[in-house]
């Protein structure tokens, strides 16, 4: 019988002893989970962009980061807790792009995807000539950053690498605007050939001129020939740019007709906060990507419906009301353009008006209206000029 309860003892604390040792590592999991929760949210509360995608088990910080300074936070604060471990996170950009953490869009308009296959959802979308951040590489893909921090992933056929000098090299390059809507470079003069073609607001390096045409490079040096009436030199073009009524209407009105696409922001399709960002841009500004991020933008206007308020350029925002059981929901923006009536694209870019009277009355979106913010001329961090972006 003593031998029995000896056994039965010692089979009690090795079981004991088994938990109580794998204790101490359940607590200071849940323990470091809080401190990487307040640094992510901190400083990347959204993750389109911003990449702290950290986890801790095993006594390990594993994951990716673009933001060296919120993982050295984290760190901090788990040594000031006293919480052991071993950083293997991946800190981006990746060491193995060789310095080549640059890049350029090098085809009219660059398709960039919420995962590094075609198959994947259209994040958003990017015209030659914009410069990008490269974070990695996966396959024939790459995660990048553009100029308004949106992080995705784009096929290598979109965009050209570059090192910090090369960069330099093409960032001080003269440059060109495409002003049409729709064009192309050709091989030639005589036009026999294409080289590529091009969408409003694409930028190639110039090379030279003669009476009717300029003489250009794409930012992966191929080159060829681009007719002079619709390009002008970037800094001309730049300093034509302003936020008046007039070239915001005259834009987005060019647009009319141009399909919706989920993603899209350039003149071969847009969605809706595609459209009211690619309005801006043409006219010198970036705004932020998506609707739910341009309405934490400028100043309220209005959400009472009174539209003696507006005034060109302001976005109106749609969606779902937040009730008890829901958060509101932004689904979709505008921009008015006067005269009771604003533009988007829902389906195709189109004109819209909260007149009853008008052909153009349009009672669904103004069973969602919420709000209308005014980013005209409200500074902001999250708006940069495009000078600015594009170097």
């Amino acid at each position: 019988m003593k031998q029995l309860k000896l056994f039965l003892g010692t089979c009690f604390l090795l079981v004991a002893g088994v938990f109580s040792g794998c204790q101490p590592d359940h607590e200071e999991s849940h323990s470091a989970t809080p401190l990487i929760s307040q640094v992510k949210e901190s400083h990347a509360p959204d993750k389109r962009v911003a990449l702290f995608d950290i986890t801790y088990s095993n006594d390990s910080l594993k994951g990716q980061t673009n933001l060296p300074r919120a993982l050295g936070e984290l760190t901090a604060k788990l040594d000031s807790a006293g919480i052991p471990y071993t950083n293997v996170v991946e800190q981006l950009p990746d060491a193995a792009l060789e310095g080549k953490t640059h890049g350029v869009v090098t085809i009219s308009v660059a398709n960039i995807r919420s995962a590094p296959k075609h198959s994947a959802e259209l994040a958003t979308q990017a015209t030659m000539g914009t410069p990008v951040s490269v974070l990695k590489k996966a396959g024939s893909w790459y995660l990048v950053q553009t100029p308004d921090k949106y992080i995705s992933w784009v096929d290598a056929a979109g965009i050209t690498l570059m090192d910090k000098n090369a960069f330099n090299q093409w960032e001080a390059s003269p440059k060109l605007v495409f002003t049409g809507l729709l064009g192309y470079v050709y091989e030639s003069e005589d036009k026999s050939m294409m080289v590529s073609d091009l969408t409003a607001g694409n930028l190639l390096k110039l090379l030279g001129e003669d009476r009717k045409y300029y003489q250009v490079a794409l930012p992966d040096g191929r080159s060829g020939y681009l007719e002079k009436e619709v390009a002008m030199p970037f800094e001309e073009w730049i300093s034509s740019r302003s936020l008046s009524d007039n070239n915001l209407i005259s834009t987005a009105k060019n647009m009319m007709g141009v399909p919706y696409l989920w993603g899209g922001t350039s003149i071969k399709g847009v969605d809706c906060s595609g459209f009211t960002k690619t309005i801006y841009f043409l006219n010198g500004q970036v705004i932020p990507r998506d609707a739910s991020q341009q309405v934490n933008e400028g100043e309220l206007v209005d959400t009472e419906k009174n539209w003696d308020k507006l005034e060109v350029g302001d976005l109106l925002f749609f969606g779902r009301k937040a009730t008890e059981d829901q958060p509101e929901r932004i689904v979709h923006v505008g921009m008015w353009i006067g005269n009771n009536s604003f533009i988007h694209s829902r389906g195709r870019v189109r004109i819209s008006s909260f007149d009853p009277d008008s052909p153009h009355y349009d009672e669904y979106e103004l069973g969602r209206y919420l709000r209308t913010k005014r980013i005209r001329q409200v500074p902001s961090e999250h708006i940069i000029e495009v000078a600015k972006a594009m170097n």
